[in-house]
């Protein structure tokens, strides 16, 4: 049982938890200034995508703007269906993007599957984003969101800037990418219509590029709980009574409720 007081008690603790708050967005709005003083580093390899308008470069997917701002979809070549926690996130894409794009800001998704494959997935999920395939190109894994099995194997994998062990060892890392089948990580994977090694060497991750006089410059990128703050859902699970309230996997892909 929770406590319970009077609304005279219930506000002196909100005034407490207001200073909290005010705190923590002080904090936020230093550490986005912090992200966007990280130094620029000019891209000077030619990386190409298939749209549903073709083949496009990256200067391409900035669509005349100066900047853009690019997920890093979970879906491979040899998933089933994206990964059920990007899609999550990318629910929320669609009311975004326009704003975005009235700010000088583009946007686009960019998984390795091949572009049938996602526009399919899209189509039945009800989303309209821009969404391009990286499958003949080294995009995702110069952007380290897709990892080789021989990587996977021996260790090779650094994401979220830390080198992970080897699959096969046994300690279980904090991310929590091994574990038998009724692991979360082990649940998604199945979600995907995948197994865990495969699954587990597409990551998730945004990225973000600026363009100036006619250059392109990689200026951020964010992975693992660093994409948490895109994730929708969260911010009003963080606002509700009973806050996340969640052991292991709960959600789903939206139209797989009701048979969960």
């Amino acid at each position: 049982m929770h406590k319970t007081g009077t609304r005279q008690q219930w506000l002196d603790a909100r005034l407490q938890l207001l200073a909290a708050e005010k705190e923590l967005t002080h904090r936020s709005d230093a550490v986005a200034q912090q992200r966007q003083q990280l130094p620029w580093v000019r891209i000077d390899k030619e990386y190409r995508f298939d749209t549903p308008q073709g083949s496009v470069t990256l200067a391409d997917l900035f669509k005349g703007r100066s900047q853009l701002l690019i997920y890093h979809f979970m879906y491979g070549p040899d998933f089933k269906a994206g990964c059920p926690s990007c899609s999550s996130i990318a629910d929320g894409f669609n009311g975004i993007v326009v704003h975005l794009e009235n700010h000088d800001v583009a946007f686009s998704a960019v998984s390795r599957a091949p572009i049938d494959k996602l526009m399919a997935f899209r189509e039945r999920m009800g989303w309209s984003f821009d969404w391009a395939s990286s499958f003949t190109s080294d995009f995702n894994s110069d952007f380290n969101v897709w990892f080789s099995e021989e990587q996977q194997r021996e260790g090779g994998i650094e994401y979220n800037y830390r080198r992970e062990p080897p699959a096969n060892n046994t300690q279980q890392n904090t991310l929590e990418w091994r574990g038998d089948s009724d692991t979360p990580v082990g649940l998604m994977a199945g979600m995907t219509g995948t197994d865990i090694a495969t699954f587990t060497r597409d990551r998730p991750g945004v990225s973000a590029f600026v363009m100036e006089n006619g250059e392109i410059y990689h200026t951020y990128s964010g992975y693992a709980r660093g994409v948490d703050g895109l994730w929708g859902m969260y911010q009003w699970l963080d606002r509700a009574p009973k806050g996340r309230n969640e052991q292991g996997v709960w959600w789903r892909h939206h139209d797989r409720y009701d048979q969960a």
